[in-house]
């Protein structure tokens, strides 16, 4: 009798017992269960072709294997079907985990051994979450792990693109809108073995997550994919059901399109041979607000993003990209005035506010995204951080045009003054397609300059940042307290500042500036230069007057005076 006409229409409990792989050889029959379409896990016969030995690293085999059946044949192996459970006598077997070849015209795939995953449900002790990934023994050449797509939901084509480029090495093929979440539908289906299983990195208002098929479930703990999803070692996502709306035949990319339902626990484990996931655990989020105002209707999109130190910076940076784009306002020369907080438990709050307008360099959704995922991560990735970030929120008005302003040309007008005098600095703006402006700055020059030449630096808040908040001494990374205060006094790019370049010494100790230091002091700290703790500099920055432009401002100029 054909062994699928032996299929049980639901596979056993957990409970059933475990097939070693001692055991199992060429010729054997088993059951494998996957969704291909609802909640609902379908068998398929598993021919076993025998063991590769070591192929998953030293001392691990796999178990490969044919599969038959009207779907596995006309689908094959389809991406999402990572950890379908297999079952030979009854017995758990294992996980349907790897793709062998490109474009094969059978469905064959490799089993992770099942004995290789329960390992990772029992492990006690998790190494640091700093843990880098590392590749498994089974990602190159013809044996491949089965894909688990990284699935987009609200997200743009150009958002997607942007995420691959800056978290190349995550090693997961994001895909655009094929799926989605289902935040408020409910999965009356309890998970069991074979059932579709998602990991989430972003969850509210957008959705990013990762789905594939529960191996092995017990009342605390399931073990799911077979293989790693990171391999970032400890995790904290959030773990949820599954439906299948479809699954879309190919010989290129076979694939199950998912919507995500009920949040049921967390993934706490992503090793070489499975995830495990934990029910009734909540995963560490950071909520993100974004508020967006100006042309149209104000929007507010609210989310929650997974607190993984490899992910979550990306993460914060395409959802503030992609919350950019979710209008019929926006358009390539929308400029926007960025206010965001960043707020961490144990310390006061960072608050930013800059201008972004398109550039040569890209549009400025694309622009604002990177700088505040840029300033997050300064905050978010210092090595001396130890509490969690509570929330970022962020304020974006938009305006319809290209706000931008090239500094053309400053004067003062006059070049011989005494130290006290108050001197206008008449300075000529370019906007982008605009008339020309010029703006008169009264500058007070201190009582105590001595007498002879002294420079003034006409600049943008970029230029006088680069002087006050110059790359520590020896490259060392500041704590958090002094990374905060070193953002919140970076000065905004849409206006002008006037800058004087004192001839006297100026001293940057972790992360603090100290202007105008006598030669006595100077000297005292010169043996902090040893341990890399101070930079010296022979010229002090000193900011003396500042004006609005209402544009993003580019350009610089130092005028030369005498003081009698």
């Amino acid at each position: 009798m054909p062994a699928q006409t032996q299929m049980a229409a639901t596979p056993p409990p957990s409970t059933a017992g475990v097939f070693p792989v001692s055991a199992i050889h060429r010729g054997m029959h088993g059951v494998a269960y996957t969704v291909f379409e609802g909640t609902q896990p379908e068998p398929m016969d598993v021919e076993i072709l025998g063991l590769l030995h070591n192929a998953l690293g030293p001392g691990q085999d796999m178990i490969l294997a044919r599969l038959h059946g009207a779907k596995p044949e006309y689908t094959g192996v389809v991406a999402g079907m990572s950890g379908s459970p297999v079952y030979i006598d009854g017995k758990l077997a294992g996980a349907l985990a790897y793709r062998i070849g490109e474009f094969s015209k059978e469905p064959i795939a490799g089993i992770t051994p099942i004995e290789q995953m329960l390992q990772v449900r029992d492990m006690q002790k998790t190494v640091p979450m700093e843990m880098a990934a590392t590749s498994t023994g089974a990602e190159t050449g013809p044996i491949r792990p089965i894909e688990t797509p990284l699935v987009f939901d609200g997200f743009s084509a150009a958002a997607v693109e942007l995420w691959n480029k800056h978290t190349p090495g995550l090693g997961l093929t994001a895909v655009a809108g094929l799926g989605g979440g289902g935040g408020s539908q409910h999965q009356p289906e309890p998970i069991i073995p074979g059932s579709a299983v998602s990991a989430l990195l972003v969850r509210g208002d957008l959705e990013i997550s990762a789905t594939c098929t529960a191996t092995y479930v017990d009342a605390k703990k399931l073990l799911a994919c077979g293989h790693p999803i990171t391999q970032f070692g400890p995790v904290s996502l959030p773990m949820t059901k599954a439906e299948v709306l479809a699954t879309l035949p190919s010989p290129y990319n076979a694939f199950k399109i998912v919507n995500t339902t009920d949040t049921v626990g967390s993934f706490t484990e992503d090793r070489q041979t499975a995830i495990a996931g934990r029910f009734g655990v909540a995963a560490r989020m950071i909520p993100v607000t974004l508020h967006i105002t100006g042309a149209g209707t104000p929007r507010e999109l609210h989310l929650e993003v997974v607190d993984q130190p490899q992910i979550t910076p990306s993460a914060v940076m395409v959802s503030v990209f992609q919350g950019l784009m979710e209008s019929n306002n926006y358009t390539a020369e929308t400029s926007y005035r960025v206010r965001s907080t960043i707020s961490m438990e144990g310390y006061q709050p960072v608050a930013l506010d800059e201008m972004v307008a398109p550039t040569e360099l890209g549009p400025a959704n694309m622009i604002a995204a990177l700088m505040v995922g840029s300033d997050f991560s300064r905050l978010y990735d210092n090595a001396a951080r130890r509490t969690p970030i509570r929330s970022v929120d962020v304020t974006i008005e938009a305006v319809p045009k290209r706000l931008t302003a090239e500094l053309e040309s400053a004067v003062s007008t006059t070049t011989t003054m005494h130290a006290g005098d108050t001197v206008t600095i008449e300075a000529t703006l370019r906007p982008y397609h605009g008339e020309v402006r010029n703006v008169r700055i009264p500058v007070k020059l201190p009582a105590t300059l001595p007498d002879g030449p002294v420079r003034l630096l006409i600049s943008n808040g970029a230029a006088l940042d680069r002087l006050l908040q110059p790359p520590q001494a020896g490259g060392q990374q500041l704590d958090v307290s002094q990374t905060i205060a070193q953002l919140n006094s970076q000065h905004p790019n849409d206006r002008l500042y006037v800058t004087l370049l004192a001839p006297s010494a100026q001293a940057t100790v972790e992360g603090r500036t100290l202007p105008t230091l006598p030669i006595s002091m100077a000297n005292a700290l010169e043996p902090l230069k040893q341990n890399h703790k101070l930079t010296l500099s022979g010229e002090s920055a000193v900011p003396l007057a500042s004006v609005g432009v209402d544009a993003m401002l580019s350009g610089e100029q130092v005028l030369n005076l005498m003081v009698e």
